[in-house]
């Protein structure tokens, strides 16, 4: 199994656009969706629209011909293909929905690429899409939309870690739900905030709260630079720890008449 497990945000991280509005606005449906907004949660707003739509007469497959229009940079998804090529298990945290993200991914062909996706579900009911919460109940996070709390979700996720092989997180995000999952990460992980985002502003306004360390980025460019480096960075210093404990081995089966107290420890020295 791999020690670096990558977390990415989806809208505004991997696309470059919020998924949600984007669809609403290219199926037309802007004002409608700004007019009820006041109303209800987003997520059963979300839900509200597919009704719209399914009784306007658009089709499933309009909503995925949108969804494979949608922007994103460039260099996103061979960042993507990089970290999971360097053995990096790969997850999607989002609070958007299911069905938007696997068909993002599958028209991008990078649904391989990761491991699990935690979002809404998002699914096909009787020629209509249904979105619902991710969480059923109140989850009783007041940073985190009623909907998804995606600090409980680090949890989840660290809660799978031995003591014996702790793993590396690298959380990537933008917006403010990703503030709460930044304050469960841990020495030793790395949050990377989009700058001049929400969750960036969040960060700077409460930087001692955040015991990882944080890497800024901007652009696709900088996402997948600053990934990749961050990625390489861990395996060497992994690859450094497994060469000492090597030597230490061989000390053991070469020495083994001689106590090992007599000789020094190795020096890990620092990247």
């Amino acid at each position: 199994m791999s020690s670096i497990v990558v977390l990415f945000d989806f809208d505004k991280t991997i696309l470059d656009i919020d998924s949600d509005n984007w669809v609403v606005d290219e199926l037309g449906s802007t004002d409608l969706f700004n007019q009820l907004l006041p109303t209800m949660p987003w997520t059963s707003l979300m839900d509200k629209m597919m009704g719209e739509w399914h009784v306007q007469g658009k089709t499933i497959e309009d909503i995925i011909q949108v969804l494979t229009r949608a922007p994103i940079h460039p260099q996103i998804v061979p960042a993507i293909k990089a970290a999971h090529a360097l053995g990096c298990d790969l997850r999607i945290v989002s609070d958007a929905n299911t069905f938007f993200i696997e068909n993002v991914l599958k028209h991008l062909g990078i649904l391989e690429c990761f491991s699990e996706i935690n979002t809404n579900p998002g699914f096909v009911d009787e020629g209509r899409l249904r979105i619902l919460p991710y969480h059923k109940s109140f989850h009783g996070c007041t940073l985190c939309p009623p909907n998804m709390c995606k600090g409980k979700i680090i949890e989840r996720i660290q809660s799978t870690f031995t003591t014996e092989k702790r793993k590396t997180i690298i959380y990537l995000g933008d917006g403010a739900g990703d503030y709460c999952p930044s304050l469960k990460l841990v020495e030793g992980d790395y949050m990377m905030p989009r700058k001049d985002f929400p969750v960036w502003y969040l960060i700077c306004k409460n930087r001692h709260l955040v015991r990882s360390a944080v890497h800024e980025w901007t652009s696709g460019e900088d996402l997948e630079q600053i990934l990749l480096h961050l990625i390489n960075t861990v395996i060497s210093t992994g690859d450094m720890k497994k060469n000492v404990d090597n030597t230490s081995q061989l000390f053991d089966c070469k020495f083994e008449t001689t106590a090992l107290g007599a000789f020094a420890k190795p020096v890990v020295v620092p990247h």
